[in-house]
């Protein structure tokens, strides 16, 4: 894969294993339980979690997303659908936005930041919904809507209703929860010296509806097995976050030809500084793979390694 280290983890129906290769950026070996930021991992958890507000009639996806979150991006009519679509019309933040983020965070590492602070950094105007549009400030906005209708703290949601059912022992909804070692240490010049988090506070703070989430490759794996093949959500409403056509589903990217042997498959990237990951979900398994460095080969290493899993699939 080229990075220097990597842990990878398959759940399926009837076996699971999990592997460890290489170190961190400070020279620890990885162990398989070592754990990572996961980042837009945690996309899939929100999505999971609004399809239950949706089921138990709290939520409804095709209402306008300003009948429950009022804010400045909320007010082009768009739905809760639109925005787990990313066709809200909501931008992403812009390279100088983020240069502006980098800069607090490097003032205040160990600051928790609210949903609030970090979308008050987008400077692009609002589109028109109906494009699709990657956008991390969709599920900031999907994290504040949890939030206002359960009147709990996201990661107490998050942990109660998907991450106990689904038997997560090792998943940290950021900064709400702090991750258990062994952890995955980066050098990060924006954070500093490690604080716990991942990759600090400040960031796992102010991303944790889009990008929060800390885990290893079992729990991924497993998270992703559990989800699409219907035993944390009912499959009606999997099926609405999996459609056939297109390149994103509700919090979930389409692999349609992508990743053989698993065909179609489906699951979520997800970048970090100093961390990589890459959940692909089809034919009755899960397959995780984490990259401890920023490597953007990620895509590859899968590929590699499902050829290498092929005779055990068939």
């Amino acid at each position: 894969s080229g990075a220097r280290g990597v842990t990878a983890a398959v759940v399926g129906e009837r076996w699971v294993w999990s592997g460890a290769s290489g170190q961190d950026a400070v020279g620890t070996p990885l162990r398989p339980t070592t754990a990572m930021a996961v980042a837009s991992i945690t996309k899939t958890f929100v999505a999971a979690e609004i399809m239950l507000l949706v089921k138990a009639g709290k939520v409804d996806l095709d209402a306008p997303i300003s009948t429950y979150v009022k804010h400045k991006l909320t007010e082009n009519g768009a739905t809760v659908r639109q925005h787990l679509m990313m066709a809200s019309g909501v931008p992403n933040y812009l390279p100088d936005d983020y240069g502006r983020m980098d800069q607090a965070i490097k003032a205040a590492p160990a600051k928790h930041w609210t949903p609030e602070q970090a979308l008050a950094y987008t400077t692009a105007p609002v589109g028109a919904p109906g494009t699709f549009s990657y956008s991390n400030p969709n599920f900031q906005l999907l994290g504040l809507l949890i939030e206002k209708v359960t009147g709990q703290p996201l990661a107490t949601v998050l942990r109660r209703d998907l991450a106990k059912p689904a038997g997560l022992k090792h998943a940290a909804f950021q900064d709400g929860e702090k991750p258990q070692p062994p952890l995955a240490e980066d050098t990060n010049p924006v954070c500093g010296p490690p604080d716990g988090y991942l990759p600090c506070r400040a960031i796992a703070s102010l991303s944790a509806a889009n990008a929060g989430l800390a885990a290893d490759a079992p729990t991924v794996a497993l998270w992703g097995y559990q989800l699409y093949y219907g035993h944390v959500i009912p499959q009606e409403l999997v099926d609405q976050l999996t459609p056939n056509m297109g390149q994103y589903g509700l919090g979930t990217m389409l692999f349609e030809h992508q990743f053989p042997p698993l065909l179609p498959s489906y699951g979520h990237r997800g970048e970090m500084p100093g961390h990589t990951s890459l959940l692909v979900v089809g034919s009755n398994i899960s397959v995780a793979i984490l990259l401890a460095d920023g490597n953007k080969h990620i895509d590859t290493t899968m590929t590699q390694f499902l050829a290498a899993l092929k005779p055990l699939l068939t």
